[in-house]
This record gives C-alpha cells, structure tokens and sequence, in this order.
C-alpha cells in the first residue's frame, strides 16, 4: 500500500551518512530537513552532499527542505553554582553576555531592555520557567519568577506579548538564504513569521535571485494566528510548529489552531505541515505512547499533508523506528480515511484555477466509482498535483512532469507520487509511459482500470482538460 501522508525528517548526528539516509528514504522519508540553528556551513554542506547521494541513489523523488534560524533570543551564560530560581523571588535581565546568576544574567539579544514592557510575560526553556516585567530601566528588566526551576545557559526565551524589534529573518538567515539558492534545495522554512510582510519579503528576494525554492511559513507565535489568512496566502506551504507556539499561546489552545490552519490550507490549496513532538518518547524509547501515536492520527485526520520528524531523527536512538512508526500509523489511518463517504473537502480558487478545482472532485468521483487503483496527470509546474492532492482523491496520484524542481516540490503534496519523464508528444505516449511506470512500480496489474488527466499535448501549455479512464497494458 502507498502511503499518501509525506514523511519529513530532520538530519542530525543520528542519521548522518549515506546509507542511513538511504535507508530512511527506504522506509517513507519524502522530505529531507536541514536545520540551520546548529552546526557550520561546512557541517550543512556535508550533510547536503549525503542527502543528495542517498537521494541520488534511491528509486523515488525525494525532496529537501532547510529550516532558517530566525530571531531566536537565548539566555546568556550560567554560573551553575547559583542557578536555581525560586517563585517569588526577583530576578534582573540585562543586555550582554556577563555569566548569569540566579538574581541577574544576560542574553543574547541587544534590544531585549528596549522592547520589552512592564507586564508582560517571558518564559525560559520551553516555558519550563516562567517571570513577569515588573519594572525596568536603561540597562535591565527587573522580573518576578512566576515558575521556577534550574537556569541554563543558552536556553530560549519567548516573549508572547512583545514586539520585538529584531526582523524574522536576521543577518545570519540572509547569508543561509543565499546558501540554500546556491545549493538549489526545495524549500526555505522561515521561522518565527509574524505576519504576511515578512513572507513576501523572502519570497521576493528568491524571484530576484532566480529561485524557484518555495517558502514554508512556520506558524508558532501570536502575531502570525492573528494574521492567519493572510500568512497562508502570501505561503507556498505552511507549517503548524507546535512547540514554540504552546509556548507563546496558552497550550490547550494549540490543538484547534492546528485543526484551524489544516483547514485554511485545505480550504486554499496549500499544503500544511504539523510538526514538533510527534514521537518525543521515541527519541529515547524504542516505541510511541498511545498519546503520540493518536496525536500522529488525528493529524491525518485533520487532513494534513505531512507530518514531521525533528530531534527524533536528528539526536534520537530510534530514527529508523520512529519513521516506520509514522508509516505504519498513516496506513491504517488512511485506510479508515478513504473507507469513509464523507463529503470531500471544498477548494476556494481564483477565477484561472477554477477548471482544475472543478476537475478533482469529478476524477475523485470517477476514482470511487471504478475502484481505480491509481491516476494519472501530467503537472508540469506542480499546479494540478497540488489541486488533486487537496480533493483527497482515495487513489495516489502518478504527478508527471519533465522539471526535476517541481518534482521534488510535488513530495509535499499528499498522495502525490512525483515522476521525472520528458513530456510525451500526444496522449497515447502518455498513457504507455503511464503504463510502464504503474507496472514497474506496483501501483496497477495489466487490465486495471485507471484513470488518465491530461491536455491533448502533455508538457505543452495546453490547460488540462481531459478524463480519460485508461486499461493499463504491457508490453
């Protein structure tokens, strides 16, 4: 069976090399991801050089997505012999780098005394450890500890109820930028977005640049929920980022904005990520809890496109496991999903869109009526792929195009199964090369019916707008 939930994967020392990354791809890795909040230019640059190898040597379209930093403040360091804040005690922050004690310590953002504002709340490591801004002056915010706990250095604060100065896209993501277009990855994951500017500024620059790579929005602060739809429009994918987003938000809030934006981006055609903790235990556990496992299926519920992998696979014991965990529980959801006979999902279009969007749901028909075990298009800019995946058609879709760009970009569309071919010259070579492929692939037996969705000229400019229901032949 064809799982049609992408599988994204965060590299890391726990799966650095060749053959582990082959092997990953193996067991249902669609997305390869490269974080650039850790290591070197040279680390990321040898990791890619594995990537691309194992990518290289496998049987199917993969794609790569690299993750930008963005503003993210941290604490400075820690004199561990005095790091234990108690609730209702005092606590200075102050801009620098002096070593920190359990009364004052530093960070690493130089705005931090100018942006924030008495009252307002700023959590430590994940929320672990919570102060309110009861005073400032020039050089330091004066807080009370509403949660206390032990103080590490260089350990994230987030600041839910500040603007702060600094851009989503810092110096140091500029230079990660230029990199990633250098390298020609498929994805730029912009962190930290608050609003739909922000996006448009990164996307601009890569038309400049000659880019084609898409922007993935990572929705994990209050500003950009409150700009929701005008983020997921300015995106070409967006990202739920639970982490930092149940940090900054109250965190029984987090699961209906995931189930909002999944559906936003149903609504609107983008594909949609839910990412962070999706197997946590497993990063130490060579099995899921019963929770991650239900949290993983009701993702796909949600109607997601992927679901992603970070310190699981990065740092975790079990990268192999953990990824056959998501393949197996994506199966046994997506059967249980395609059984049902629930309306299927409404596109919102423009007017230039609206004969495709009208296309899917009748080929999803046509696929239910005939129990076809696959379909066919050729989508040579990735458009009608991503239209077809959004119908939630029951069958995966063979996506056909000759740009090996938009090939990699078509693995982050649910039920999508790219395929890199020189466009046929009518039709009939379309559906031998369909043929062929569906056999070799174990998608459809000779005498399958299946269905076809193309122009009269696959590749050419034509507007797509022919069904054809096809009996797979061999040779």
């Amino acid at each position: 069976m064809v799982i049609k939930t992408k599988i994204i994967a965060t590299v890391g020392p726990a799966t650095a090399g060749r053959k582990i990354m082959g092997e990953l791809i193996e067991n249902g890795l669609d997305v390869f991801r490269l974080n650039f909040s850790h290591g070197t230019f040279d680390d990321y640059a040898r990791l890619l050089g594995e990537i691309n190898a194992a990518r290289d040597g496998a049987g199917r379209v993969t794609a790569v997505m690299a993750d930008l930093c963005g503003p993210k403040i941290r604490t400075g360091v820690i004199d561990t012999a005095a790091d234990m804040l108690i609730e209702g005690s005092e606590i200075s922050i102050v801009n620098g780098s002096a070593p920190g004690t359990a009364k004052r310590f530093g960070t690493n953002y130089e705005f931090f005394v100018k942006d924030i504002t008495v009252g307002d709340r700023i959590f430590i490591d994940d929320g672990q450890l919570s102060l309110l801004a009861v005073s400032k002056d020039d050089d330091k915010v004066v807080c009370r500890v509403i949660v206390g706990g032990k103080l590490h250095s260089r350990k994230g604060i987030n600041l839910p109820d500040t603007k702060v100065s600094i851009p989503s896209i810092t110096p140091k993501d500029w230079k990660c930028v230029d990199w990633a277009i250098e390298r020609r990855v498929d994805f730029l994951a912009l962190s930290f977005v608050r609003g739909a500017d922000e996006v448009q500024e990164l996307k601009d620059y890569l038309v400049q640049k000659g880019s084609a790579i898409k922007v993935v929005s990572k929705i994990e602060t209050p500003h950009a929920v409150a700009d929701l739809e005008a983020v997921v429009d300015a995106s070409d994918v967006v990202l739920v980022a639970r982490g930092d987003l149940g940090v900054e938000m109250d965190l029984a809030e987090v699961p209906l904005i995931q189930k909002r934006i999944t559906r936003l981006c149903r609504e609107k055609g983008k594909p949609v990520i839910v990412a962070t903790q999706m197997l946590q235990s497993m990063i130490e556990m060579p099995t899921a809890t019963r929770a991650e496992v239900s949290d993983v299926a009701n993702a796909i519920i949600d109607l997601t496109d992927a679901v992603m992998l970070s310190g699981e696979t990065a740092v975790g014991k079990y990268p192999l496991e953990a990824l056959k965990t998501i393949n197996r529980v994506a199966r046994f959801t997506e059967t249980y999903l395609d059984s049902l006979n629930e309306p299927r999902p409404t596109i919102k279009t423009e007017s230039k869109d609206r004969l495709i969007a009208t296309l899917a749901p009748n080929v999803a028909h046509i696929v239910d009526e005939i129990d076809a075990p696959v379909v066919a298009t050729w989508s040579q800019t990735g458009q009608v792929a991503a239209f077809f995946s959004k119908a939630r058609i029951d069958a995966p879709i063979m996506a056909y195009s000759s740009d090996a760009g938009t090939c990699s970009q078509m693995c982050m569309h649910y039920g999508v199964l790219p395929q890199c071919e020189t466009a046929p010259e009518d039709i009939e070579e379309f559906a031998a090369m369909v043929d062929k492929k569906a056999l070799s692939q174990n998608l459809a037996r000779t005498g399958d019916e299946i269905v076809l969705v193309t122009s009269r000229h696959p590749g050419s400019k034509e507007q797509t707008n022919a069904i054809v229901v096809h009996t797979v032949q061999s040779d």
